[in-house]
This record gives C-alpha cells, structure tokens and sequence, in this order.
C-alpha cells in the first residue's frame, strides 16, 4: 500500500508539471483516438477474416461442385456402358452370323436400333453411342461401325488394347487439329467372353458443349484445369495456357502469377478416372475485392468515429487555452511591472472567475506597489551596503593579521643574525603592503595570488631556514584565471606557522592548484602537528554559521567570504588529525574574467 501511495502521487506530481494542451492531448489519444483505433482495427480484423474465410469457402464449394458435376456426367456415360457390358441380347446379335442383309436388318430393327437410339433424350450429355465390331456379316451403319485399320489406328483403340483384357471402360479425351475436343468412355463388351468371337468395342462420345458448360462456371471468377493422373491438363478454361490440346502440357509447367490461389480438389477414386483432379485458380484480387469493400466501410465509419470528436475536443482545448494564455500573458505583465486587467466578456466557468480574481488582484497590487515596493527595494539597498561594509571589513582584518606576522619575523632574524639578506625579505614584504593597501582590487588572477603565496614562503624559509621545504604545482590552465583577493594565502599561514612552526626538524607544505572539470581547485597539504576533532568540528561549523562578520581573522573570514560570494556554489574540505599534519582542499567556479 505505501509503494502504491508513493507511485500516485509521483504520477500527480508528473501530471502537473504537463501542460494543459499536452493534458488534453494525452486524454484524447487515452480516451478516444486509441480506443477507436484498436476497436476497428480488431473490427476490421476480424470482418475481412470472416469475408475472406467466407468467400474462400464458397470458391472451394464451386471448385468441389465442377469437379461433381463432371463426375456425375462421366458416371452417366459409364452406367449406359455397363448396360451394353451386361446385355445379353445385344451380345447375341453382335455375334450372330448372317447369311442376307434382310436378316442383319431384321435383328437390327428388333433391338439393336432402339438401344442405340433410347439414352440420347434421357442422357442429354451423350452425343453419340457407336458399337464397333469385326463381323464381316453385319452392316456397318446406324450406331454400328467395322473395326477398321482407320479405326485401329487411332489412339482411343491402342490405348484399348494396351489395356489387355481389362473390362474396366476407360476415359478418352481425343483432339484434332480444327475440330472440338471430343470426351470419350471407351469400354470392351466382353462380359461373355465364353460366346465371343469378335472383338466389340462401346464408345459413347459426351457433348463437348456440356462438357465446357460444366467447366465454366459463372461462380468461379477465375481458371479450372482438369488434370489427369501424369499432371496433364486434360481440359482447362485458361486460353493463354499453351496448346495444352495437341501437345502433352503438365500442370506445373503452366506459368502462373505470384497472387494467384489454387484450389486443388482430392483426386477421383473411380478406376476410369482414377488419379485425376480438378484445380480452380482465382487472382487474389477477386477473392479480397469483397474483403476491400468491408475495409472500405470500416475505414469510413472510424474515420467518422474519429474525426467528429477530435474537432470536438479540439475546440474545447482551443477555447480553454486562449483564455489561459491571456491570464498567462497578463501575468508576465505584471511580472514586468504592467498592471493592465483582462478586457473580456464575463463568463461564469472556472477560467472566468479566475480572470476576475487576477483582475481584482492587480488592482490591489497596483494600489500597494507605492508602499511596499518602496519599501522593499529601500531595503535591500541597505543590505547591499552592508555586505560591502563587511567585505571592507573583513579585509582590514585578514591584511595587518598577516602584515604583523611577517614583519615580527623579519625584525626577529635580523636581530639574531645581522645579515643584509634582508633586501630580499623587505622587497617582498613591499609587494604584500602594496596588495594589501590596495582596496578597490577585490579580484586578481590566480597567477598573482600565486605570487603573494611566492612571498610570503620565501619570507617563512628565510625565517626557518631548511626546516622548511615547499612545493607548488599550478596547471597553466587556471593561471589567467579571477579568484577573491587573499583567498589560498591564509590556509598557507596557517599552515607555516601553525603547522609547520611548532615541529623542531620542520616539515613539508605541497600546493595544488588545477581545474577540476568546470571548477578551480586549491589543495594544501603539510606534514605538521596536525588538529584536534574538535578544531576541525569548529572549522566545519563556520560553513553552517550564519554569524554576522566582526572581529573575526584567518580562515574563519576566508570562509564567510566564500559564502558571501559563491553562496552554496564553493566546496571546503578539511582532513587533519594530530602529529600527522593537515589536508585543505577548496573548489571555487572558473571565472574567466574579472567581475
């Protein structure tokens, strides 16, 4: 629970730092254009899955229904074949010897001319029933034709006798150059082998036109192929498939384009048409054009569904922020000290009262600006004054601190020692009087603070002989750089004297002053008596002091000077502990140039 507490009120705290348009844009796209999306994207998914699905069925359903029709029109054909296979009598007169055409055409006319001529009106996809026979005593007329060498030669009848002594009817599509195809059942009538003496052969010719119509089917808006059991096309309504009629062509040699959808049928199980199938191909674009029209009414109605409330949020957005703007504008106004009120017709929303607050505060403003603005801007001046009465102050007392120092500690060697080396001494003393006298100079350059450093170690060895021993490393970078007047100099007195004085073999002082990323670092470390925590603490405790400036010398001054220059933009660090001498590190911005 407290997790979830804290996740809210992140997620309010975000939510008001976003700007009201931005607000409302986030609601619109949340509320309504997401939504609205997502519902008919998922609609329009789940519509053209279902036309699609739909319309794949039915092609399926016709492709099945060519391939039936086709089927059932052979079965005719090959059940009027089994009744000239099973029918005793015609095989008696087939076999039957006569000695005069009067008896031939006496049988002929008893039987063998009705059941030539009966199925014709009852199948009408039978164009022609032809019995050929090798009896030399029959005539050949009328239904019935001789086995000729003509007749032997063509493929139907090889094919026949390829066959052997099979009494299964075959299948037989027959092409010739300029004539239509012709569809045959072709079957021996050998069912009483026992009585036969010549060879007869049934051949039932289908109606191409029926045969065609069948194939042709208005439901399929696209090509069927009848293929057969090597992958020939036996039949096809694709007139750009190649002459497929004189000349073997297989299926998958027919080029075909990327977007077209096959349909392939399971393959016939009959023994005459075994191993043959029927292929439907239809272009992609006629099986989604219904797909297309339902895309087309999904994108109407969710371009209504999102167009009507954008404009409506659009023009609520527009109207609220207008107005906001105009109490944003006459805000910055008064920020600029403009106390003009907003000239608009009164309106009793929530944007319209706060109009009338603003108006009515800035009339007050305008009638307490005298008073209190006055007043305020008289105070400040003074703390100004007085923060540069206490920078003046404070460096009255850093400068005759340290000057007083130093020349107790020349006049002290020259006592001991009466040495003229003391031109050198007295020089440099001069430098420091100089700087310290100047009081207009707040600012100088690393490089000149460096020199003042220079001095006053030079005047500490003099003093301490080899018992002293410094070191200053200073990256040229930071040389040109401005820093506060007798900033570092301070930390290096209390280094010498403090540090370094009381130990009777001396020590050692090492000065750093570099740039640290956008930073000007100062490091002073020696090996000395070190402090107390509690000396440390204290120091520490200057940085946290609000204590107003006064009698106040050394470092505890350079700390409150650096707190009224940089505020909170200075770090201090202090390490020191007894007999092992002290760390000062300072980083102060980079200032190019002099303020």
């Amino acid at each position: 629970m407290e997790a979830k507490g804290i996740l809210t009120v992140k997620w309010r705290m975000t939510l008001n730092h976003v700007r009201l348009r931005n607000k409302m844009l986030i609601l619109y796209f949340s509320s309504v254009f997401v939504p609205i999306v997502l519902t008919n994207v998922i609609f329009y998914q789940v519509t053209t899955e279902n036309v699609k699905n739909q319309r794949m069925n039915d092609i399926s359903h016709t492709v099945e229904q060519i391939k039936e029709d086709f089927r059932n029109e052979v079965d005719d054909a090959v059940s009027v074949s089994t009744v000239f296979y099973t029918d005793l009598m015609l095989n008696d007169i087939l076999e039957a010897n006569y000695e005069d055409a009067g008896q031939y055409v006496e049988a002929y006319d008893s039987y063998l001319r009705r059941i030539l001529n009966s199925y014709g009106p009852i199948y009408y996809s039978m164009q022609a029933i032809t019995v050929y026979v090798d009896n030399p005593t029959m005539l050949y007329s009328g239904g019935v034709g001789y086995m000729t060498d003509e007749v032997k030669g063509e493929e139907w009848y090889r094919r026949l006798m390829k066959a052997g002594n099979s009494s299964l009817p075959i299948f037989y599509r027959e092409s010739k150059e300029g004539q239509p195809d012709k569809y045959s059942i072709i079957r021996r009538l050998d069912y009483y082998s026992s009585q036969n003496e010549y060879l007869k052969i049934l051949k039932i010719d289908l109606k191409t036109q029926q045969v065609e119509q069948i194939f042709t089917n208005l439901n399929l808006q696209g090509d069927t192929y009848l293929v057969n059991g090597g992958g020939l096309v036996e039949y096809t309504t694709n007139d750009e498939a190649g002459d497929w009629r004189m000349e073997p062509l297989r299926y998958e040699d027919i080029p075909k384009n990327p977007d077209t959808i096959e349909f392939d049928t399971e393959p016939y199980t009959t023994n005459y048409l075994e191993g043959w199938r029927l292929v439907g191909t239809i272009s992609e674009n006629e099986v989604f054009e219904n797909v297309r029209n339902s895309r087309n009414f999904v994108i109407y109605l969710a371009i209504v569904n999102i167009v009507l409330p954008t404009l409506i949020i659009l023009w609520i957005t527009r109207n609220l922020t207008i107005r906001l703007i105009r109490i944003l504008r006459h805000m910055k106004k008064v920020k600029n000290q403009n106390f003009d009120t907003i000239n608009q017709v009164e309106t009793r929303d929530e944007i319209g009262q706060l109009t009338e607050e603003f108006n009515r505060m800035t009339l007050q403003i305008r009638s307490l600006i005298s008073d209190v603005y006055v007043a305020d801007i008289h105070r400040k001046d003074l703390e100004i004054q007085n923060r540069k009465s206490q920078l003046h102050a404070l460096q009255n007392q850093i400068n005759p601190h340290f000057l007083f120092n130093a020349l107790e500690t020349i006049r002290m060697r020259s006592l001991m020692k009466q040495e003229t080396e003391t031109a050198k001494i007295i020089q440099n003393m001069a430098k420091l009087f100089r700087s310290s006298l100047t009081w207009n100079k707040d600012r100088v350059k690393v490089a000149e603070e460096l020199e003042f450093i220079l001095c006053f170690l030079q005047i500490q060895h003099y003093r301490f002989g080899e018992r002293l021993i410094y070191h200053i490393d200073m990256d040229d970078a930071v040389k040109d750089c401005y820093i506060p007047k007798l900033v570092f100099l301070p930390f290096v007195e209390n280094a010498s004297i403090h540090g370094i004085e009381p130990l009777k073999a001396g020590g050692i002082i090492d000065i750093r002053i570099v740039r640290a990323g956008g930073q000007l670092r100062f490091e002073i470390q020696d090996n000395g008596v070190g402090m107390p925590p509690e000396q440390v603490e204290l120091i520490y405790s200057y940085l946290k002091s609000e204590e107003e400036l006064g009698d106040h010398i050394g470092v505890q001054n350079v700390i409150y000077r650096l707190k009224m220059i940089y505020g909170s933009g200075f770090s201090f660090k202090l390490e020191s502990s007894q007999e092992r001498g002290t760390f000062v590190s300072i980083e102060i911005p980079m200032e190019d140039t002099k303020l």
